[in-house]
């Protein structure tokens, strides 16, 4: 029996279903969004109408208004925090982690399921404006700052930005994802653009090639971070999504509130710790933080009373790197110190784990940094595509104003 070939479209057709310009359509194909054959005789191209149409009817959700009055209520199906564990749309995050690497563990947030692994490649044209702007900058630029600039100039790049239908944004979001740790100056052996990006990443913050199991400690802190809620720079991100900011903007939402010292970065200060630690003891450096009233970095999270449960899971697999034991050991003395009788215990978080990481490893002090808004950018794209779903400008807030009245004439 022959078979039954679906309804083909001129590109002209297509834009005008789609309601894009010509050169739009022919970016979704380049991504994949579209399939296209060559028209008979060679002249343009044809579409299949039911892909056209599938791909129209993502871009057609009704956005539910929030009552007159009401404060905004964020409803989302991403990530759960319940009795000390952390869920990845209802999945243990920490067995996520263990079992899966990180384009997989994209995958399941993104809706994907844990079998449908995202690629996640930057096109050869954005690689090369991405390599001409990182060499254009001055040395001595922070490698998160290097993560920033890279999302700017991707940006600029894509003419589909302003696509804001789920598929075009998780694309963009997948192209972006690889760009940011191509923008990374190489200090390793290169493992192709094809490696995961856990190795491509650790080209970037090691100068050797990676032990396998520290390749997979890396790993798995990259999933442990994917997302967590409505941290801070989730709801800057979101509310960029709110104005309809497309995702490029939105990521760099996420990463200005992950520089500082109390989310993203506060990696990097525990990181100036523990290395005081384990060159002189914890008691020393602890009394020292007590007696200037800091607050002692990587430890506590108020979410998790009983213990961060990504530190714990991510400080296993350090703890089994070459020299990780050492470390962890440290991380417990930390907490010993900076735990005496009578008060509750203060247990490593996630930052602090990151720290040892990469002080097990040989990483940078900035490591953590990176691994954190490099492993966060695919929860912010993933809020964001939620938050396209709702009503624009729904995360206006209203001040309590606090200045002088006004004064009648």
């Amino acid at each position: 029996m022959a078979e039954i070939r679906s309804e083909r479209l001129t590109t002209q057709q297509v834009a005008e279903q789609l309601g894009v310009k010509v050169e739009t359509v022919y970016a979704y194909a380049s991504r994949g969004q579209l399939s296209s054959e060559r028209a008979p005789g060679g002249k343009g191209s044809t579409f299949d109408a039911r892909e056209v149409a599938e791909l129209a009817a993502r871009g057609r959700r009704t956005p539910v208004r929030p009552p007159a009055g009401e404060p905004v209520t964020v409803h989302t199906g991403l990530t759960l925090i319940e009795d000390g564990r952390l869920y990845y749309r209802g999945r243990d995050a920490v067995e996520l982690a263990a079992r899966y690497g990180f384009e997989a563990g994209i995958g399941w947030l993104w809706g994907l399921g844990g079998d449908a692994p995202v690629t996640l490649r930057v096109p050869p044209a954005t690689a090369e404006a991405l390599a001409r702007a990182a060499a254009a900058l001055p040395d001595g630029i922070r490698l998160p700052d290097r993560l920033r600039i890279s999302a700017t100039v991707a940006a600029a790049l894509d003419p589909l930005r302003f696509d804001l239908r789920e598929q075009t944004v998780l694309a963009a979001g997948a192209a972006l994802i690889a760009g940011m740790v191509e923008a990374l100056p190489r200090t390793g052996p290169d493992p192709g653009p094809d490696a995961p990006l856990a190795a491509r990443l650790w080209s970037r913050l090691a100068a050797a090639a990676p032990p396998p199991e520290a390749l997979a400690c890396l790993d798995r802190a990259l999933v442990l971070l994917l997302d967590h809620e409505l941290a801070v720079s989730t709801v800057a991100a979101r509310v960029a999504a709110s104005a309809r900011a497309h995702p490029y903007a939105v990521v760099s939402a996420g990463l200005g509130a992950t520089d500082g010292p109390l989310h993203g970065a506060a990696s990097s200060l525990a990181h100036r710790m523990l290395g005081e630690v384990l060159a002189g003891g914890a008691v020393p450096v602890v009394s020292d933080y007590l007696r200037t009233g800091r607050p002692i970095p990587g430890l506590g999270h108020r979410l998790y009373p009983e213990g961060d449960p990504r530190a714990v899971a991510l400080l296993d697999a350090v703890g089994r790197l070459d020299g990780g034991a050492r470390v962890v050991a440290a991380v417990a003395e930390v907490e010993g110190a900076a735990g005496p009788a009578g008060r509750p215990a203060l247990r490593a978080n996630i930052d602090l784990a990151l720290a040892a990481l990469a002080l097990a490893a040989d990483l940078p002090s900035e490591a953590g940094e990176v691994v954190f808004a490099v492993a966060r950018t695919p929860g912010w794209l993933a809020h964001a595509v939620e938050e396209y779903r709702e009503e624009p400008l729904r995360m206006r807030a209203r001040g309590s104003y606090t200045g002088p009245r006004p004064q009648a004439d």
